[in-house]
């Protein structure tokens, strides 16, 4: 008897042994989350396991960076990492540094970093390996002062054929920016490239960049009726006057940039994110919405403001509304109210729930989207606390976790996700780099 408990115990105990060794096997070297997260302290990427029961995160390492010409002597610094996305196969990140306008060398003269992006490979481990050779963007002129840009923003074509990128131009941008044909050095501008799926190539389109009259602020696309819409936010135009707008562009099949006919659109002051949300209701009919959230001081301040995006005909959109050259927005409602300075925006997978980062009250704004409407109604809690000037928000694709960025406290915060209702809890802060900015789970 006591011969077979012991061999018993000796199996379970193997069986234990075996599952422990697959267990650390598979947290370890392939993690089924993670979490990618920039630091504008220390310029590099961090990357981190999500445990998909938990959502806690764990570091794999801190070591990718984005700024390879640190290791020059003298460094020549390179700017802020600003945002990071994935292409659409997973394998491939892109980083977007803001640029250096105001850098001066060792002798004291100006000499200002252009915008790049840089690509990284996604290693099996979570770990991310740079690749490939950095892009400009922007309309600039390398070294020279005159024409020294800053990047903003980028995001990814929603099929995964292009990447955008903003940048502001000039600090004093040539008065023939509004032009029909104007300079480009010194610009506002769209750069466009061509990507394809698991590739870290980036290539320029035929007209990239394309010049913009306004300066901007942030960019969000969605598929149209007539290929891709591109929506970008300003709060002044090129000759520095407050203007608080949005602008929509067609993407045709190239990559050209177009505005649209009765574009721009006013918003709510100091416009600084938007996001387009194509909604799909059971049983009933959906439409594509465009959320703009407003952090200045005047009119509309604080707030979110909500259009419809007019791509078929129906009760609120005309004939002339969804011509091939124009998809005309329609205002929702008044702007909804949310924290101090909104400054970015995500959806759950479903569309059914929308969240807002507040820099400046470290809260997140919750919501339920109405999807036939596109009308926001707070969720219970509607807001929950960050860490401090929290400034960049992901969700995982399950829909059960959320993480923010804090800049000023150095860590992340993690969130669970009610799929029923869009309920936040149990949150959690992990230390991170210094100053982490863009992050994007996986």
């Amino acid at each position: 008897m006591s011969k077979k408990i012991s061999g018993l115990f000796a199996l379970l105990a193997f069986l234990g042994l075996s599952l422990f060794l697959i267990n650390c096997g598979s947290s370890s070297s392939r993690p089924a989350g993670v979490l990618y997260v920039l630091s504008q302290g220390e310029n590099n990427v961090g990357s981190f396991a999500i445990d998909l029961g938990s959502g806690r995160l764990s570091l794999i390492n801190n070591t990718a960076s984005t700024c390879p010409t640190l290791t020059q002597t003298p460094p020549i610094p390179c700017g802020f990492p600003e945002s990071i996305i994935l292409d659409k196969s997973g394998s491939v990140a892109f980083v977007l540094d803001q640029g250096d306008p105001a850098h001066v060398d060792s002798q004291g003269i100006p000499s200002p970093i252009s915008p790049m992006v840089y690509a990284y490979s996604v290693n099996s481990n979570g770990s991310l390996t740079a690749t490939g050779t950095p892009v400009k963007v922007g309309a600039s002129i390398d070294n020279d002062p005159l024409t020294a840009d800053t990047a903003t923003a980028m995001t990814p074509d929603p099929s995964g054929n292009f990447l955008f990128v903003i940048s502001e131009g000039a600090d004093s941008p040539p008065n023939g920016c509004a032009a029909p044909q104007p300079p480009a050095n010194g610009c506002p501008a769209i750069s466009v490239f061509s990507t394809q799926s698991g590739s870290a190539n980036l290539t320029p389109v035929v007209g990239s960049p394309f010049i913009l009259g306004r300066v901007p602020t942030s960019l969000a696309a969605a598929v149209g009726p007539n290929g891709t819409l591109l929506y970008v936010t300003s709060n002044k135009d090129f000759a520095g006057i407050n203007d608080n707008q949005i602008s929509a562009f067609n993407v045709d099949a190239s990559g050209v940039v177009t505005p649209q006919t009765n574009s721009p659109y006013v918003t709510g002051s100091v416009p600084t994110a938007v996001l387009a949300v194509q909604t799909t209701p059971t049983g009933g009919s959906g439409g594509l919405f465009v959320y703009v959230a407003n952090s200045g001081s005047g009119s509309g301040a604080n707030s979110v403001s909500i259009f419809q995006v007019c791509t078929q005909l129906n009760a609120t959109c005309a004939a002339q509304d969804v011509t091939p050259t124009n998809n005309t927005l329609i205002p929702v409602g008044n702007p909804v109210s949310v924290g101090l300075n909104p400054v970015a925006m995500t959806v759950d997978p479903t569309n059914n729930f929308l969240y807002v980062v507040n820099h400046g009250s470290s809260t997140l704004s919750a919501f339920r989207i109405n999807p036939t409407t596109g009308e926001l109604s707070a969720l219970n809690p509607s807001s929950v606390s960050t860490g401090s000037s929290p400034v960049a928000i992901t969700m995982h694709s399950s829909g059960k976790f959320l993480y923010v960025s804090n800049n000023a406290s150095s860590n992340i915060s993690g969130f669970d996700v009610s799929t029923t209702n869009g309920a936040l809890s149990n949150a959690t802060n992990v230390t991170s780099s210094a100053q982490p900015s863009g992050l994007v789970a996986k």
